[in-house]
């Protein structure tokens, strides 16, 4: 089956409309909800359920079911069945990619119930668009494909989900949630909420204090301030926290750091490079709003930041530390490490790019 090519921010406008129609109330008759990010399939599945029947109605007319209990001839059995006192049935195939003989359901996906809503949570990935069950569902339903998000995607999709819920987060505290937490959106959402409803009333701005408090991640030993630490050439800060990571290695992990590093030096080098550029070849150099564009940011603030570090950082070391960073990374997952442990491997590398 081939690669997908929709993007995350594809997965995320898809979302959106699928979730505006079912908020005003226009259903499709099939909803495939399918790929690797479980968050926006949960949402939309969740969503209808609570909005199609009201709460009287949904012990009547409301089924779940899961595809390891299931086969395809059981659920095109609840799906013709008519409602009870009401104009739809709601039908919820959940771990749909475990049902037996799942192709089968285009008995049912090319010829829909008019009474009946049919969800299906295909998770994991995404079900064979050549089959007839597939081709059915978006011919008469609505598909949604949910893609994972990069690790350059995250950060702005986070800022713009944390202002739809009312909050502003500062640019540390941002970072400190992404280096912890990943790309796992549902986990990140768990902790938000958790966090939001810890905040003293009437709290609007997320702090790097309040991950520190509620989430429990340090504000003074995290990735950001490493990456701080190397760039503006502060070795003694950057061992102090690199022995702190040694300390506490399963929640600073190796391979995190390594990628929280090579994001900032390819930042520096796409500035030393556009840098170059309009010196030897006369092409002006970006304004800030370009560079906000090119460096997928936020702010200006910001980009000043990354500015003042590639003055501090010529292409010729930056080069040389992507390479330190590409054999540490190597490192990190057991390819010439020698045994050493990842704090150990953290300081001698952290060590090599202060010696360049």
């Amino acid at each position: 089956m081939a690669k997908t090519t929709l993007r995350f921010r594809d997965s995320v406008a898809q979302y959106e409309r699928m979730a505006a129609d079912i908020a005003r109330r226009q259903f499709a008759p099939v909803y495939l909800l399918m790929g690797e990010e479980s968050y926006f399939i949960d949402a939309i599945a969740e969503q209808l359920a609570a909005t199609v029947l009201d709460e009287a109605q949904r012990a009547f007319n409301q089924i779940t079911v899961y595809g390891k209990d299931s086969d395809a001839g059981q659920v095109i059995n609840l799906c013709r069945q008519l409602p009870m006192m009401g104009s739809y049935q709601v039908v919820i195939l959940r771990e749909a990619q475990q049902l037996r003989a799942l192709d089968k359901l285009s008995l049912y996906t090319q010829h829909p119930s008019p009474t009946t809503i049919l969800v299906i949570c295909h998770k994991e990935r995404n079900a064979d668009k050549r089959s007839a069950f597939y081709k059915g569902c978006a011919a008469n339903g609505t598909v949604l494909e949910s893609v994972r998000p990069r690790d350059y995607e995250i950060a702005a999709w986070l800022q713009q989900f944390i202002a739809k819920k009312g909050f502003s987060i500062d640019t540390k505290a941002l970072s400190m949630l992404t280096d912890h937490l990943g790309t796992d959106i549902s986990k990140i959402e768990n902790e938000l909420r958790k966090l939001t409803v810890s905040l003293p009333a009437g709290t609007r701005r997320i702090t790097d204090a309040d991950i520190e408090t509620h989430i429990g991640i340090s504000k003074e030993f995290n990735n950001f301030e490493l990456c701080k630490a190397v760039l503006t050439r502060d070795m003694a800060r950057a061992l102090m926290i690199a022995d702190h990571f040694a300390r506490n290695p399963k929640d600073n992990p190796l391979l995190v750091t390594i990628l929280a590093l090579f994001s900032q030096f390819k930042e520096l080098f796409v500035v030393n490079y556009l840098s170059w550029q309009a010196r030897r070849k006369g092409q002006p150099f970006p304004s800030d709003t370009e560079l906000m564009r090119i460096l997928r940011k936020s702010n200006s603030f910001i980009i000043g930041e990354i500015k003042q570090a590639a003055a501090r950082w010529d292409n010729r070391k930056v080069f040389a530390v992507l390479g330190l960073l590409r054999e540490y990374d190597a490192k990190s997952k057991g390819i010439n490490a020698g045994g050493a442990p990842d704090g150990e491997l953290l300081r001698e590398l952290l060590l090599k790019i202060f010696l360049l």
